[in-house]
């Protein structure tokens, strides 16, 4: 990430840094959120500089105009649902 990233980051997600989260947790975390925002056809609801992040993780992509969850992305979804999901007894 450049510096120039780095402050905008910071400028527009100051809860990430004050609680010491890295941005790769902070994506992460909120990858499922912005994945049901896209599913709804909300990309206008998830934040720029996530979406540029998301891409250049190869989390999402760009198709026909559109943007998409990747492989790697679903992989990654299907993770932290299982994280979040109670256990079963």
């Amino acid at each position: 990430m450049s510096f120039a990233t780095a402050q905008t980051y910071g400028r527009h997600h100051p809860a990430a840094a004050q609680h010491g989260l890295t941005r790769h947790e902070v994506l992460r975390d909120a990858l499922l959120d912005t994945v049901d925002l896209l599913q709804r056809r909300r990309a206008d609801l998830v934040d720029e500089t996530f979406i540029d992040n998301y891409v250049a993780l190869g989390w999402l992509e760009w198709h026909g105009g559109q943007l998409r969850v990747s492989a790697l992305g679903s992989t990654i979804c299907q993770q932290m649902s299982e994280r979040l999901s109670p256990l079963d007894s």
